[in-house]
């Protein structure tokens, strides 16, 4: 979703980074090749996440929701040279894609993936975490932010996508509408958080940043 006038827009994007070649690929075959490829962080917002990465320049990067890996690919280029990057994602049917493109990337090394539930794989992560990004299922936002808070290191970041979910956080919510319901709860909690500092960007479809305290 788009906040600006579209001419304004295209201006924005147009004096902003480019996307790698190798991006420019996974962008190209998700589209061709994937069902919902509107769900790939895509160019603007790939380098919104590497500028964000690169600033940071954190040892360990944690991400729940790996869709194709360009999200993935984008938060690697700030990695340090020695760091990881864990990425999550519970479809078995995207695996080979993500591997493609990971394997082609400097990161390859870097890079872990692991398939399954999040929230059964985050508690047996045994490391703590200078960025995450959460862009995954929505109803579960909450649950993710209450497993990876403690797993922060102090200053760290969290970065969370679709906080806006389409202008939807606005609008009447439908009592069955569960992923408007739990992101509206979930924005507050990140507001009300005393452990936290969070700032929401209309970024696209919204992105959120918190910064963990350090006292």
């Amino acid at each position: 979703m788009k906040f600006l006038p579209e001419k304004l827009d295209d201006y924005v994007v147009s004096h902003s980074q480019n996307e790698p070649l190798l991006l420019q690929q996974l962008n190209k075959e998700t589209w061709q090749k994937v069902l919902n490829p509107r769900m790939l962080s895509g160019a603007y917002q790939g380098r919104i996440l590497s500028i964000i990465s690169k600033i940071i320049n954190p040892k360990s990067i944690l991400e729940i929701g790996t869709y194709t890996g360009y999200s993935a690919l984008c938060l690697a280029e700030g990695l340090q040279k020695d760091g990881t990057l864990i990425t999550i994602d519970k479809n078995e049917e995207l695996e080979a894609i993500c591997k493609k493109y990971f394997d082609a990337s400097e990161y390859k090394n870097q890079i872990k993936q692991e398939i399954g539930n999040a929230l059964e794989i985050i508690p047996t992560i045994n490391k703590k975490f200078d960025l995450v990004f959460i862009d995954a299922d929505k109803v579960n936002y909450s649950n993710y932010f209450q497993l990876i808070i403690e797993k922060m290191n102090p200053g760290g970041i969290i970065l969370s996508d679709n906080v806006l979910w389409s202008g939807k956080v606005i609008e009447d919510v439908k009592p069955n509408d569960m992923d408007t319901l739990e992101l509206l709860a979930y924005n507050k909690l990140l507001n009300n958080d005393k452990r936290i500092e969070t700032v929401l960007l209309p970024i696209r479809d919204g992105l959120t940043i918190s910064r963990v305290k350090t006292v």
